[in-house]
């Protein structure tokens, strides 16, 4: 005990191979060196013993979790010795494997050291690491951590591709059900269309017969030199030409209508007489319906504000919100005129006025659609702008024609859709939208 430098070397030897052999996973060689009361205090509450059985039993529990030797570094030491007492500070580094995961851990540690029967005994070590713990039965080590991160790491990878792929697929879905919507409402506007269409045709016809036999007169009257009256009907051959290409223009406005309907919209607003839109689509969801049911007849009323002018929307879409909600104007009318045949006028309202904006104060367009149909169940109200949700009969909806609606309305244009009904009595849907002169 005399020579201090052989006593120190024995109190780190046996510092050391406490340490070194629970690298080793050797158990019986680490406390043998280890007195009967040990105690020993971890990082984690349940680390604590208060003996060697104790402290055998943890041990072994962590041999039994991780049972593959590791590395073990001693980075700094302090040792104090005072007679038969000696306590030792040391600061270690374990390097460890895990299911091919390489981690670094500090371990700060007090040895305390008696000297008894010719030997220096361990009787109280304590041990501790942030990232070593104790929880729920296991020991959680960094390379533990480390390990089970990367497993949540490719569970979310695996799952958010999963989501993408998902929504990839609704996105595809959406695509193919707004077509869908597209060509089934193309299909109420064919017979009001092919109406639409004719009136005009029939004009062309019927001036280019009459203009035919106006150049055979004028020709009569050439012959026999009659240059005054023949240059009254050259006028009135004109007029019927200035008519024909009238007519054929808006043959041609009627058919472009019905390419952009077809067609997916460009998404790109344009300057549009709403007036003449809603117009549009009042004659040709009528006819549309008038085809279908020949029986069907209905009041229209129109009210436009005429110092709306152009306004800059998107025209194709916007044609599909009217066209939607004048068919189901229409058919809601009907439906009540087939249960009550006697004293029911059926009466569709389509109005325009200038209103600012409800949401941000600033000039907009209203526009109103109204029926004296049977007005929406207070039930249902709130599930009609839902996807897939119609009270009409199988197969006379799709139940998308309203919700398409008012997401062309609110993310389209950034305005309002709203609906105001009186069960038995009538129903409102009305539009307000921001709208800058174009």
């Amino acid at each position: 005990m005399n020579d201090r430098s052989e006593v120190e070397n024995q109190i780190l030897d046996t510092h050391h191979l406490f340490w070194d052999a629970l690298a080793k996973r050797d158990l019986d060689r680490r406390f043998s060196v280890c007195a009967d009361d040990v105690t020993f205090f971890g990082t984690g509450l349940h680390e604590r013993a208060i003996n060697k059985i104790e402290y055998q039993r943890i041990n072994q529990k962590g041999v039994d979790q991780f049972s593959d030797p590791f590395e073990i570094k001693f980075l700094w030491e302090n040792l104090v010795v005072l007679n038969d007492v000696a306590w030792v500070e040391s600061e270690l580094e374990w390097i460890q494997e895990i299911d091919h995961t390489v981690a670094k851990d500090l371990l700060r540690t007090t040895t305390i050291l008696k000297y008894e029967n010719k030997k220096w005994w361990i009787v109280h070590v304590h041990g501790s690491t942030p990232d070593y713990r104790f929880q729920e039965g296991d020991y959680m080590t960094n390379a533990t951590t480390i390990k089970r991160n990367s497993e949540l790491e490719r569970q979310v990878y695996e799952r958010t591709s999963e989501l993408n792929n998902a929504l990839e697929g609704l996105k595809a879905t959406q695509t193919q059900l707004i077509q869908s919507e597209k060509m089934a409402s193309l299909g109420e506007l064919t017979a009001g269309i092919a109406h639409e269409i004719q009136n005009p045709l029939n004009f062309v016809n019927n001036f280019s017969e009459v203009s035919k036999e106006l150049i055979g007169e004028m020709n009569d009257e050439l012959a026999i030199g009659n240059w005054q009256l023949a240059k009254e009907i050259s006028k009135d051959i004109e007029q019927n030409l200035e008519k024909i290409n009238h007519h054929g223009k808006r043959a041609d406005a009627i058919v472009k209508g019905m390419l952009q309907h077809s067609r997916s919209s460009s998404r790109v607003k344009e300057p549009t007489d709403i007036n003449a839109l809603c117009d549009e689509y009042l004659r040709l969801s009528y006819h549309g319906l008038k085809a279908i049911d020949k029986s069907f007849n209905a009041t229209m009323k129109t009210d436009f504000d005429e110092s709306i002018g152009k306004i800059n929307v998107i025209a194709q879409d916007m044609g599909r919100v009217i066209l939607n909600l004048l068919s189901n104007a229409f058919y809601a009318v009907n439906e009540k005129k087939k249960q009550q045949p006697e004293g029911y006028e059926p009466t569709v309202t389509i109005s325009t006025e200038v209103a600012n904006h409800p949401l941000e104060g600033q000039r907009g367009v209203k526009i109103s659609i109204k029926d004296n149909g049977n007005g929406i169940p207070q039930k249902v109200l709130d599930k009609i702008f839902q996807p897939f949700f119609t009270t009409k009969p199988s197969g006379k909806g799709t139940g998308l024609g309203l919700s398409l609606s008012y997401d062309i309305i609110t993310n389209g244009h950034g305005g309002t859709l709203k609906v105001a009904t009186r069960e038995g009595e009538a129903t409102s849907f009305t539009i307000q939208i921001p709208a800058l002169p174009a």
